[in-house]
């Protein structure tokens, strides 16, 4: 008997829909560059979605670029970005070994209680947590958002990484244990490579929810050298006010949406590898 998967009618509406699904997730990334190459004539002239006039104005990249200094802003969303996802991949990575493969009273409450603070939504703590923020002196700097970041991003790790050491075999901790290897040893040098999948698929995932947040990078810095770019567009659009410059500002969300999209397209096989192998574990 056929499975019904595999049925004619069956496949060509399957298609059918991952073809409207493709198109409803490709259609505005197109429509922002197309709106990206023209200038506020063409824009207000013509329907939104129009095609641009000829020539293209690129220029409105660079203009974005220089007017508005986002080469710094885009350093300082690497450097949070880069800063965050190291270290809570660190902090996330450990303490998930150690919940799986260290049995101690209370390890159990302690992996639930990291479980349910990621039904507590974050903005919950804006208040607290600027006071705390304040006291600390960390208002206003790189490393303040980077800590605050990493603190986000913690439950998710340890959700998805704890599943991935509780799957590898005990045999591997004997035998780097009998090789005269420390606990430190063991879990950089054995356990830590063998959850690759997990650690990437971790590690994107929060990449995309680090490098395009918005609410805390606006209420913990209040000084343009520190802005990262989502907090910059923002700015942006205020500072133009009675006049919106639509081309720049299309230029500006793309050059903030390239970055993250190169990064997905270059390791989608290692995202669907990552979330496969954490299901069947």
């Amino acid at each position: 008997m056929q499975s019904p998967i595999k049925h004619p009618a069956v496949k060509i509406i399957f298609y059918a829909i991952l073809l409207i699904w493709a198109v409803s997730v490709l259609y505005p990334l197109l429509w922002t560059l197309l709106d990206a190459l023209k200038n506020n004539q063409q824009f207000l002239s013509k329907a939104p979605w129009a095609l641009p006039d000829v020539p293209l104005l690129w220029s409105n990249f660079s203009y974005v670029w220089e007017k508005y200094s986002f080469s710094s802003y885009f350093l300082n969303s690497i450097i949070v970005t880069a800063g965050s996802v190291l270290l809570g991949l660190l902090l996330s990575a450990s303490t998930a070994y150690v919940l799986a493969r260290y049995k101690f009273k209370g390890s159990n409450a302690l992996y639930l209680l990291y479980i349910a603070s990621m039904m507590v939504p974050f903005v919950l703590a804006l208040i607290p947590l600027f006071f705390l923020m304040n006291s600390l002196h960390l208002i206003n700097t790189k490393i303040g958002l980077i800590f605050v970041y990493t603190s986000s991003v913690l439950a998710f790790g340890i959700f998805v990484l704890v599943g991935f050491f509780r799957s590898l075999p005990k045999d591997l901790e004997e035998a780097a244990v009998v090789d005269g290897a420390s606990h430190f040893g063991t879990f950089f040098r054995v356990m830590l490579p063998l959850s690759q999948p997990g650690l990437i698929t971790v590690a994107i995932v929060n990449v995309l929810n680090i490098w395009n947040e918005y609410i805390m990078g606006t209420i913990l810095v209040n000084d343009p050298a520190q802005y990262t770019l989502p907090v910059e567009i923002g700015v942006m659009q205020a500072e133009m006010q009675y006049r919106t410059e639509w081309g720049p500002l299309f230029a500006a969300l793309l050059i903030t949406i390239i970055p993250v999209l190169v990064m997905y397209i270059f390791f989608q096989r290692q995202i669907a590898n990552g979330i496969t192998a954490g299901a069947v574990k």
